[in-house]
């Protein structure tokens, strides 16, 4: 067993695993910490991998999505746990202290032979690590100013912006119009971007910072730029953009914003995060088509805004 540490959004947690399933975390790469930084004393979590059986536990609900499931629940002295499961198969089962700052992924017995070496076993592990990591990362952070969201987000003149909406809504299709049409921009994560609030000279501001999870597409980049603002999408056979404040602007961003909601804490840490967000940064809704005037209607009503 070996330990890594990376720091993401400036939050740094650490891993302990057998060498084998630390060498297979490229993406995290970038965000790797030499394990002799002072930021490695205080972690916002650690986690141990290993290879047995998990104990059992009690479900308590579940989220489905094309083909995924995490399914809740508690041990019998209560602790959280969170079973990851892929094409009806479960691919990892994760126990954690109810802080979340000390947690066991448990992947099952290894076996023997060709079948355990196999490409298909070795998908599974990583994807029950991901995972894991990804769920700890957002309940870990919920009550630091912390929001993983998912969306689609590039840079643009040294800003972030983050596009929202359901799965099929067109985030990605939206920010490759961006890097098409807007000169200058860059995709810096295209599903799991961290944001931050802080707070300087008595005012608040954001900053979005690329991850370690970033979907369907490779885009695993250490970067981080003042948030400009979200744009949350809809569909539709126009393109018309609208700037949204006050109770619209908060519910436009929390169904994309990841955390354990039935939880009190955490939720009150979300609520707060959620809260000042839509209080201090510029969120749009920009119902669309799939096209060029799309991008730049919203990147114009962007600028004028920021300006």
């Amino acid at each position: 067993m070996d330990k890594k540490f990376f720091k993401v959004a400036d939050h740094v947690f650490g891993v302990e695993a057998c060498d084998e399933m630390l060498s297979q975390m490229s993406n995290y790469a970038p965000f790797e910490v030499d394990a002799r930084d002072a930021s490695c004393e205080n972690l916002v979590f650690s986690l141990t991998v290993q290879e047995t059986v998990a104990p059992e536990f009690t479900e308590d609900t579940r989220q489905d999505d094309e083909g995924q499931s995490i399914v809740c629940g508690r041990t019998a002295e209560g602790l959280p746990v969170f079973d990851f499961w892929l094409l009806e198969k479960s691919t990892g089962v994760l126990v954690c202290e109810k802080d979340f700052k000390h947690t066991v992924l448990f992947l099952g017995e290894k076996g023997n032979g060709a079948n355990a070496a196999s490409a298909a076993i070795t998908g599974m592990r990583q994807f029950a690590l991901n995972n894991a990591l990804m769920v700890l990362y957002a309940l870990a952070t919920a009550g630091l100013g912390t929001a993983l969201f998912h969306a689609a987000s590039v840079s643009y003149k040294g800003l972030g912006y983050l596009f929202l909406g359901k799965s099929g809504t067109g985030k990605s299709t939206h920010a490759r119009l961006w890097l098409k049409y807007i000169e200058g921009t860059e995709l810096f994560n295209d599903d799991n971007p961290v944001v931050r609030l802080f707070e300087k000279d008595g005012r608040k501001f954001a900053v979005a910072y690329g991850s370690p999870w970033s979907g369907k597409t490779p885009c695993y980049k250490n970067v981080k730029f003042e948030l400009g603002g979200f744009v949350l999408l809809s569909q539709a056979p126009f393109n018309k953009i609208t700037p949204l404040k006050g109770v619209s602007a908060y519910a436009a961003i929390l169904p994309s914003i990841s955390g354990m909601r039935w939880d009190k804490k955490i939720a009150d840490g979300l609520h707060l995060t959620q809260n000042d967000l839509a209080s201090n940064v510029m969120i749009w809704h920009l119902e669309c088509l799939p096209d060029e005037e799309a991008a730049k209607l919203c990147c114009q009503s962007i600028a004028r805004e920021i300006q």
